[in-house]
């Protein structure tokens, strides 16, 4: 068991791979951490940990609940491919469909994520965690978690191009 174990990292290209998807592990992680200006952590703190809603979400998320918009998007497209004629076309396409398709989820992605993000934005004020509480604070946390959105469907694909299985289903 451990000989065939070893043997995967005599294999040049599968070592870089498992690398390289741990690497996006790590700065996938590191990126968790990183607060977003304008809140106050300790409120934060304890709406994760009061047993609210925040903590139930931050519990199935596994600590980031930026995912949740590229898989919400990506159902969505899924659904969309039997009701839209276009999309059913261009998932017969073979790669160059499925480009597509990815793109529109790209973009699907983007427009979920500032939802969730205006929403939780608005729910943080609400709970005195802005430093700020006027709609400019609340716009710039909007935009910086639908920007962590998109860094983490980002290094899912990566993983997904260059790393080892489906990257958004290993960040998960």
């Amino acid at each position: 068991m451990l000989d065939s174990l070893s043997n995967i990292f005599k294999i040049t290209e599968l070592r870089n791979k498992i690398l390289y998807t741990l690497m996006m592990f790590a700065v996938f992680r590191a990126g968790i951490h990183i607060p977003v200006p304008g809140v106050d952590a300790s409120v934060i703190e304890s709406l994760f940990t009061s047993g609210n809603l925040f903590g139930l979400l931050d519990l199935f998320a596994g600590g980031a609940l930026s995912i949740t918009p590229y898989i919400n998007a990506s159902i969505i497209m899924q659904l969309l491919q039997s009701v839209v004629p276009q999309f059913e076309a261009w998932s017969k396409d073979g790669e160059d469909g499925r480009k597509k398709i990815a793109k529109v989820t790209r973009y699907g992605t983007v427009v979920l994520g500032f939802v969730q993000a205006a929403g939780m934005a608005f729910a943080l004020r609400a709970n005195n965690a802005l430093v700020n509480n006027d709609f400019l604070s609340v716009f710039v946390v909007a935009i910086i978690l639908t920007a962590g959105t998109c860094l983490l469907m980002w290094i899912g694909e990566q993983i997904t191009a260059y790393g080892i299985g489906n990257g958004i289903s290993l960040i998960i």
